[in-house]
């Protein structure tokens, strides 16, 4: 482990280890892990990191990921993980999407771990709050590799909690890319309420996310979707957040929030069509930590995500989820340090950017002013209100 500070219980931690950054696709995919190392780098040099506690991880066992994957995936990826010339389709490994790499079982089950540990942290008082940066793969499947997602240590996480006492978890996950892995894993466990923002299915990865998803036998209502139009920005994005969302934690009340925060959805990331500012990202990670603290006595575990404009948008993202978890929101005018941009600039040819934040405001309507029929937007939250809303007790008028 690369640092370590003395735990204490009224601090949150942040789960790291360098060895985390070895899941690595190769120098020509889009999930580069420089986009961790440049996070800790920003974070540390803003003082971040001094408000957390560091504490590192060991990786899942096979009986562990036995939990909510296949017994018989987990065999092929070590298999795979030692014999990397090979490939195997029928599981979803060898594509141009998840490609084999050496000791790729060793760095999955790592961040598998990792997560176990956040949730460990929180849920035994040690932590209020816990966060691994490098964690959130949430498309894995329990068969199968999806979208650069091999172990799904979010699932992981939670199905530890469930087992350690938990008697309700709810998972809100604000990836553009719905969070189909952990949807389909809790799909019939009324235990879990799993909630994904996303950009709608007809036009991105992985095509499904449909608000008329919504939790199977026993446990309906147990999966909310919120698929939205491509181009929404900060302000549809938060209106449909809050629209959608905090009523349904209310009345779900759960025990702990697990939370996946991928930033694939900024203006500038390259496999998104959604528009968001570093500003809109940060309100999001606000209101969660808000919802946790008012439902969940504060209990609150974070995880990254996607996110692959991996040196303007990624680090300056995460650094606010850190400085958010430690309980000392930073400053979104705050000015980046002049290391972390010569850093930058050292990478790529040009600075990074000057300041944390995209200069945008966060100003939204609420949904209570009016619905909108003629709006894409105000049309897809009506759906997952109608859809969903009506399950749990919940009246889906505004």
């Amino acid at each position: 482990m690369s640092e370590h500070t003395d735990p204490t219980q009224d601090r949150a931690c942040v789960v790291f280890d360098e060895q985390l950054i070895q899941y690595n696709f190769g120098q020509t995919h889009p999930m580069a892990p420089v986009r961790i190392e440049l996070t800790m780098d920003l974070a540390r040099e803003l003082g971040i990191i001094e408000g957390l506690d560091v504490v590192g991880a060991r990786p899942a066992t096979e009986d562990e990921l036995a939990l909510v994957h296949t017994a018989s995936y987990i065999e092929r990826v070590q298999k795979l993980s030692d014999h990397p010339v090979y490939r195997d389709l029928t599981i979803g490994l060898g594509s141009e999407d998840n490609p084999v790499f050496a000791q790729m079982h060793e760095a999955s089950a790592l961040i598998a771990g990792a997560s176990v540990e956040a949730a460990r942290r929180v849920w035994t008082g040690a932590a209020p709050r816990a966060i691994n940066i490098s964690g959130g793969l949430h498309h894995a499947m329990p068969g199968n590799a999806s979208g650069f997602c091999i172990y799904n240590d979010v699932a992981l996480a939670i199905r530890w909690l469930l087992d350690n006492g938990a008697q309700k978890v709810a998972y809100v996950d604000v990836d553009a890319h719905h969070g189909d892995g952990v949807q389909k894993m809790f799909w019939n466990d009324p235990r879990v309420l799993t909630i994904s923002i996303h950009e709608g299915p007809q036009s991105l990865f992985p095509g499904t996310g449909f608000s008329t998803e919504t939790g199977g036998e026993g446990a309906e209502g147990g999966a909310v979707n919120v698929p939205l139009p491509p181009g929404t920005s900060d302000a549809g994005w938060l209106r449909a957040f809050h629209a959608v969302v905090p009523p349904l934690i209310r009345e779900f009340a759960p025990d702990i929030l697990v939370t996946q925060h991928g930033c694939d959805s900024h203006m500038d990331d390259p496999l998104t069509n959604l528009m968001l500012s570093v500003d809109g990202q940060r309100a999001s990670y606000l209101a969660l930590e808000a919802l946790a603290e008012e439902v969940c006595d504060g209990k609150w575990v974070a995880t990254g995500g996607g996110g692959y404009a991996v040196m303007d948008v990624v680090p300056r993202a995460w650094a606010h989820l850190l400085a958010i978890v430690s309980g000392r929101p930073l400053d979104p005018a705050a000015l980046t340090p002049d290391k972390w941009r010569e850093r930058i600039a050292h990478l790529r040819g040009m600075p990074g950017p000057q300041r944390m934040t995209d200069g945008r405001t966060v100003a939204y309507r609420p949904w209570e002013d009016g619905y909108d029929p003629a709006s894409w937007l105000d049309r897809s939250i009506h759906a997952t209100r109608t859809a969903s809303f009506p399950l749990v007790g919940l009246d889906h008028q505004p």
